[in-house]
């Protein structure tokens, strides 16, 4: 229970977040929505930030697949990372793992990454209009 709390919490801020495309878009039962939670070496906590701010910038603007990457921290532990994605569909996703952008991502902050754990969920309102 807490963890679909979580969930809700984390889309409900997305709702009225920038970085949401401005297009309305509908959601559908074919986006792909993950939580990616991520712990992040303390001490490596902004170079870490910086790269992740640099790849969701991109991967917004670059890529019409990708409707939401919104990231998050623990205000207790603000190396605990989450960050919410949806995407048009499966594919959309596969593509922007591909891209020259994440890949740099992945690369660069490889080793920061203390440990990272990918939830594919289950929108529980898929029909849900998107601002």
């Amino acid at each position: 229970m807490k963890k679909l709390l979580i969930a809700f919490l984390l889309f409900a801020a997305a709702i009225s977040a920038s970085i949401i495309k401005p297009v309305e878009w509908l959601a559908t039962e074919n986006n792909k929505v993950r939580l990616s939670r991520i712990t992040v070496d303390s001490a490596r906590l902004e170079e870490y930030n910086a790269y992740l701010k640099e790849e969701i910038e991109a991967s917004m603007r670059l890529e019409p697949g990708v409707l939401v990457l919104y990231a998050v921290a623990e205000k207790e532990r603000p190396h605990h990372v989450t960050i919410l994605e949806i995407y048009v569909d499966e594919a959309a996703y596969k593509s922007h793992i591909a891209t020259p952008h994440f890949q740099k991502y992945k690369k660069e902050t490889l080793d920061m990454v203390q440990s990272l754990e990918l939830v594919d969920t289950t929108p529980l309102i898929p029909g849900l209009k998107i601002k």
